[in-house]
């Protein structure tokens, strides 16, 4: 019996290389390629080395289009909507997990179920609603309809309901209102699940296409998914530049995760979620 689980600890393990690699081969070719020059990376078979490096292919992507302009306002709108998601989401979520009032789980099921509604069902209602504002082609309107998240409620609900009610109880009898127990007793104790949904807010919000796309017409508030569109329409045959502009737009992305990969997986397995 033992054999046989070491054989199946073996394959899981096999596949699960596999996997990796499957999934880390595009990346690998588009960091190689943004550092070849054109010619080799058009060559058949592709080298996975640079055999001419050079870095004049990001040289060309700043000088071409506005990046830095771009990078500003992906940085920007995802401040925004990560300082709104956490405030909005732990709020919302303190109410559900330690409040009783009428209609409690109907109202959180309405939340939830918004989750099962298509962004594309809601976006000629938020676009009216944007042009009714007059926020579009800001940086505001590409943000506001994040700016409340039905996954973050849930998800700090989860963790919420897990702290001991009686620590409430007790600040209540010694006169604490409301907002100091939310601020000097739930925050602090909900810091694994702010730092995970913050990095999950912060992941979709920087590869968010549809809606930036939508709402911005001009450099003043296009965000990096768009700018790559746009640099690839009207570069589409500088495949190096392309990769260069890649690598720069997902660089964040792996920041983030490397540096608070950590506290990302202690959120998840703190709030419930894990298998």
């Amino acid at each position: 019996m033992k054999g046989a689980d070491y054989v199946l600890k073996v394959l899981v393990y096999f596949s699960l290389a596999i996997g990796v690699v499957i999934m880390l081969l595009p990346l690998v070719w588009m960091f190689s390629a943004s550092f070849k020059p054109l010619g080799e990376v058009m060559r058949t078979p592709p080298t996975w080395i640079p055999l001419q490096p050079t870095v004049n292919n990001y040289k060309e992507v700043f000088r071409q289009v506005p990046f830095a302009k771009y990078y500003l306002n992906s940085v920007i709108v995802a401040i925004i909507v990560i300082g709104s998601v956490l405030i909005t989401s732990s709020l919302a979520a303190y109410v559900f997990a330690k409040f009783e009032f009428p209609g409690k789980q109907i109202w959180f099921f309405l939340i939830l179920s918004s989750l099962m509604v298509p962004f594309q069902v809601r976006m000629i209602p938020l676009y009216r609603i944007s042009v009714s504002m007059g926020i579009t082609d800001t940086l505001f309107g590409v943000s506001f309809p994040w700016l409340v998240d039905a996954f973050g409620i849930f998800l700090m609900r989860q963790f919420i309901i897990t702290i001991p009610t009686e620590l409430i109880e007790v600040a209540r009898i010694d006169g604490a209102s409301e907002p100091l127990i939310f601020w000097r007793i739930i925050l602090p104790n909900c810091k694994q699940a702010l730092s995970a949904l913050a990095i999950f807010t912060f992941a979709w919000n920087w590869e968010e296409f549809l809606w930036p796309l939508i709402a911005s017409n001009s450099n003043a508030s296009r965000t990096i998914p768009i700018g790559l569109q746009s640099f690839a329409e009207q570069y589409g045959s500088n495949v190096h530049w392309q990769m260069a502009g890649a690598v720069v737009a997902i660089v964040p992305l792996l920041l983030v995760f490397m540096l608070l990969q950590k506290q990302f997986v202690e959120g998840i397995t703190m709030t419930g979620l894990k298998g």
